[in-house]
């Protein structure tokens, strides 16, 4: 998308974001996010920009956003980096990792880790997993849930439980394991604005598809 397309991390983090942030609203506010809250805790890389996107979109709603961090400032990539400082800039919360209480939110938006993940999560995400899934708040994770290895599927410890993953472009191919449904929830797919040439080009048996022709997040299961 970036090499061929000219579409930048930005704009796909951007389209990302506003779909979490639409889903949010929809499936778990039941369009009404004005007063409700929601903790989105973010990694460093583009799984976390996604994640900084959703928070400027739901705080633009009327809900009370706070952002937690689970890597130190100077590890956030330069897109993170940016989507952090706007969401600061217009009024997002950032909280440190003590003092992020969690059972005071609606919602927790996972946005940790996704392609980055190799073995089992190290801290401070590791912690953080252990204490959303001790939470008992409903959460909606980015991508695929922390803690699960995106193309096997193979479920590292700890590993977030959520209770509806927004997949983006098209479903990962662990999301399909049967031991990782309790961990992943219901199963969205969000679009990013994807060619259609370009899903012919990666996967010919496709064909030159657009899986959003009706709407920019469709259910899977």
């Amino acid at each position: 998308m970036v090499d061929d397309f000219g579409i930048t991390i930005l704009q796909m983090m951007d389209q990302a974001g506003q779909n979490l942030a639409s889903l949010t609203n929809a499936t778990f506010f039941d369009s009404s996010p004005e007063g409700k809250s929601v903790l989105v805790v973010a990694g460093p890389g583009g799984n976390g920009g996604g994640g900084l996107s959703a928070a400027r979109a739901l705080h633009a709603s009327g809900v009370r956003v706070s952002v937690v961090l689970s890597s130190p400032v100077d590890r956030l990539t330069h897109e993170v980096a940016t989507y952090l400082k706007s969401s600061v800039d217009i009024g997002v919360t950032v909280l440190s990792q003590d003092d992020a209480q969690l059972l005071d939110y609606d919602l927790i938006i996972d946005a940790m880790l996704g392609y980055s993940l190799r073995g089992d999560p190290r801290e401070a995400a590791a912690t953080l997993i252990e204490r959303i899934n001790e939470s008992g708040v409903p959460v909606l994770s980015n991508d695929i849930p922390s803690g699960i290895e995106t193309t096997s599927g193979r479920i590292e410890t700890p590993a977030i439980k959520a209770s509806a993953t927004l997949t983006i472009a098209l479903p990962k191919q662990g999301l399909a394991e049967p031991a990782t449904r309790p961990h992943v929830g219901d199963l969205y797919l969000s679009d990013i604005n994807v060619p259609p040439l370009l899903y012919e080009c990666t996967f010919p048996d496709m064909g030159a598809v657009d899986p959003f022709t009706v709407d920019k997040v469709v259910r899977i299961w």
